[in-house]
């Protein structure tokens, strides 16, 4: 299954959540924000929302600092 990560061609295979997406890209433990399709998916809804085919993802980590 092909979606757009963050701009760009990404392969998912055959289906994919907003988790397990997280875990493939490197996102995993890290305080995120994901934005599909312009709307954004609360976190409590990351282990059951199921991505298709065509899906632009948008994930916005933050980084401290100061």
């Amino acid at each position: 299954m092909q979606i757009t990560l963050n701009g760009h061609p990404h392969d998912c295979g055959q289906s994919a959540t907003v988790t397990q997406l997280l875990h493939q890209a490197g996102y995993a433990g890290r305080r995120v924000a994901v934005e599909i399709n312009h709307e954004i998916v609360p976190r409590s809804l990351h282990d059951g929302h199921e991505l298709r085919e065509g899906d632009r993802v948008e994930i916005v980590h933050a980084i401290g600092g100061g």
